[in-house]
């Protein structure tokens, strides 16, 4: 039950976060994606970075079980996925968290958006044999792997380099480009002017 409760108040702190840092909002979204305003951006890269450090300093020092640790089979149906991921992204303005975090604050578009990635989820279900079938979902470099070999982990690395430090390392990378990205890559276009 604490476990349960744990995750009760994590998820509804990270929410929060999100919703404060306009992850939940589509205009924030769009304007990230076509880099006319890139500080989600930055928000989003500095916890990655930020959690790779601490998950990975966390593993050295022995505070994180790297029992924990759960890495996702690579193979072709992945990057599909992700591609399918980003572009319903681009043109929802959410991805699958921040829709439930927008529908949480009020936002009536993301319950359209979350009705139609439960319909999406359960199309893959029932076609699930098919694409099994397609050889999209056999695995490819060594199915579970991670870039570098973690102590105690069950995992393979693809190098010899120590994944901890490599984690800490990346993670340190993340955080850099951050602070180092400009607040935006594109100018905003001006509003138009009424002709005289």
């Amino acid at each position: 039950m604490t476990s349960i409760l744990l995750a009760i108040v994590l998820g509804l702190a990270f929410g929060a976060v999100l919703d404060r840092v306009g992850a939940s909002n589509p205009t924030y979204i769009g304007k990230m994606l076509n880099l006319t305003n890139l500080n989600l951006a930055k928000s989003i890269l500095l916890a990655i970075g930020v959690g790779s450090i601490l998950m990975f300093g966390g593993q050295m020092l022995g505070l994180v079980d790297v029992g924990h640790m759960s890495v996702k089979t690579a193979y072709v149906g992945v990057f599909v996925g992700g591609l399918l991921l980003g572009a319903g992204w681009a043109v929802a303005g959410y991805c699958p968290g921040t829709g439930v975090v927008a529908a949480a604050s009020g936002r009536k578009d993301a319950l359209f958006f979350i009705a139609g990635g439960l319909l999406g989820a359960a199309a893959y279900m029932v076609t699930y044999p098919n694409w099994k079938a397609s050889g999209m979902l056999d695995k490819i470099w060594g199915g579970k792997v991670t870039l570098g070999t973690v102590p105690g982990a069950k995992y393979e690395g693809l190098t010899a380099l120590p994944g901890d430090v490599l984690g800490i390392v990346i993670g340190l990378g993340f955080v850099a480009l951050a602070f180092a990205l400009p607040e935006r890559l594109v100018p905003e276009r001006a509003a138009p002017q009424p002709a005289e």
